[in-house]
């Protein structure tokens, strides 16, 4: 349905909408011209007071009024806390793990003996434990059970090492 312009002696259709109060429940339907001519001249905050606009501006902005000032006052000291922290002390929010060093030769005989390189992950060390720990067990090994044993306790100590070099428990 095809309304005809608000504005007083106007026939054009009403195609465009305007409020006609701060709450926004009703409109005018004024033609592009009458729209463009309502709309330079509303002021959403007329007859308003200074403390009012305030008040309309913070409930639209944060939700609601802020009238404790000494809670509005200890909020932008955090604020101020937070901005200054997160400047001038970046460590304190992102916790960058320290910068790796050579490994020692314990650890580097570690990975030597699980054959796995020296950036594998604790993933890889954990799932090539498993299968040498599975071929070299002396319960399940075949052939001679003195290496078997030796060696499965060799490979149970690479773990170990690397277990604690990861930080597991």
């Amino acid at each position: 349905m095809i309304k005809k312009c608000d504005h007083p002696g106007c026939t054009k259709a009403g195609t465009c909408r305007a409020p006609k109060t701060r709450d926004l429940r009703e409109y005018w339907w004024f033609c592009r011209e009458h729209a463009a001519e309502y709309n330079k001249n509303w002021n959403y905050y007329a007859g308003m007071t200074p403390d009012e606009i305030e008040e309309d501006w913070e409930r639209q902005t944060f939700g609601a009024p802020l009238r404790d000032k000494t809670q509005v006052e200890s909020d932008q000291q955090d604020y101020i806390k937070f901005l200054n922290d997160f400047i001038t002390g970046r460590t304190t929010f992102d916790k960058t793990p320290p910068r790796r060093t050579a490994p020692t030769p314990r650890i580097s005989t570690a990975f030597k003996t699980l054959d796995l390189p020296i950036t594998a992950t604790w993933r890889e060390v954990s799932t090539r434990y498993r299968t040498l720990a599975k071929r070299h067990h002396p319960d399940t090994a075949t052939g001679d059970k003195d290496a078997a044993t030796k060696q499965f306790t060799k490979i149970t100590d690479a773990y170990n090492v690397l277990k604690t070099h990861f930080g597991k428990k």
